[in-house]
């Protein structure tokens, strides 16, 4: 039944045969009754007909008027003089024709123009309602459409952006330990080769499980644990409610951490790196600190990672996350979402 009502909705040949069906029975339901032949049968339908012509008038040559070229006195000009035409002709055909062969009228109140100006104004009120709220409807839905499209293809642009800057943060990474442990080196491209095939599995999807972006967190601090464990200290602690229960978009936390073992370990000085997400009833809290070094040195950046992921949260999760970022004698980040339900797909 939903699908047929929305195919009333979008269908433009469905809409116009329920305009007609529901005008004509809204304006000739209660008289019916009252017609005792087909010739009746016909002129109640040709008078409804000139009704409804009189509307489809003012909506193909008229409404224009109003909606392109906002000129809202000539519209009401012409209307007003398209319904006195059409009460002195709908009045000449009635008392000429129509009311000899039908039944539909009785009273003398209804034999005058007033009579016919106030039926044609009503039918038209009736008529171009309907066809402004489905056009409303319309409207709106391509409004969505276009807007959810365009924050798609903004989405994409992010994320094409944002896995080069990962994967050259990533080899910094591996570079910076196979200098100091050379005969480690195999194992770590083995390590950063299934931190790039998560990476480009999730790139096609949507959504995660929020279990496989931690454990992919996991990795990643793990692995900077082999580059700079020896002088700095990092700590990892994620405490959820129900790790698979919900699902985030891939890749959206690890910004803020790259960014924390980036300026956070770029000195020889004892420094640290703390990372602590907790999840309860749905909402996500993670909080990443990272040291200072008193003497601030030149880092490589590409300077799209923070500005990128932001824009990401503004687009995924619109006025439902709130981020704070600030820089005393530590640098600190504080980001909080709601996360939605995970369905894994069947």
């Amino acid at each position: 039944m939903n699908k047929f009502f929305k195919s009333v909705i979008e269908n433009k040949w469905w809409q116009e045969f329920f305009i007609l069906a529901f005008s004509f029975i809204l304006f000739t339901l209660n008289d019916w009754i009252l017609i005792k032949s087909w010739r009746g049968i016909w002129s109640g339908c040709a008078y409804f007909l000139m009704l409804y012509g009189h509307a489809q008038l003012n909506r193909f040559f008229l409404l224009p008027i109003l909606f392109k070229k906002h000129k809202v006195l000539l519209y009401i000009m012409l209307s007003t003089l398209l319904v006195a035409a059409f009460s002195v002709i709908m009045y000449e055909v009635t008392t000429l024709w129509i009311y000899k062969n039908c039944f539909l009228y009785k009273s003398s109140e209804q034999k005058s123009y007033v009579f016919q100006a106030a039926t044609l104004v009503a039918t038209l009120i009736c008529i171009l309602s309907v066809l402004l709220i489905l056009k409303f409807y319309r409207d709106r839905k391509n409004l969505d459409q276009e807007k959810l499209l365009y924050n798609q293809a903004q989405l994409n642009s992010l994320r094409e952006q944002l896995n080069p800057h990962f994967l050259f943060n990533t080899f910094n990474t591996l570079y910076g330990i196979s200098l100091q442990y050379p005969e480690r080196t195999p194992e770590l491209i083995m390590h950063v080769s299934q931190l790039m095939r998560y990476q480009l599995e999730s790139n096609e999807r949507q959504c995660v499980a929020l279990e496989d972006e931690l454990s992919f967190i996991s990795s990643y601090i793990e692995l900077e644990k082999e580059r700079v464990g020896y002088r700095c200290n990092i700590s990892f602690n994620s405490e959820i409610d129900n790790a698979n229960a919900y699902k985030i978009p891939p890749m959206l936390l690890i910004c803020f951490i790259e960014n924390a073992f980036k300026h956070g370990t770029c000195t020889i000085e004892k420094c640290f790196v703390d990372v602590d997400v907790t999840v309860t009833d749905g909402k996500l809290e993670m909080i990443v600190r990272n040291s200072l070094p008193e003497k601030k040195t030149e880092i490589v950046s590409t300077k799209i990672g923070i500005k990128n992921t932001t824009e990401r949260l503004k687009l995924q999760y619109g006025s439902n996350y709130s981020l704070d970022i600030e820089e005393t004698d530590i640098y600190s980040v504080n980001l909080q979402l709601q996360l939605k339900r995970y369905e894994p797909a069947r």
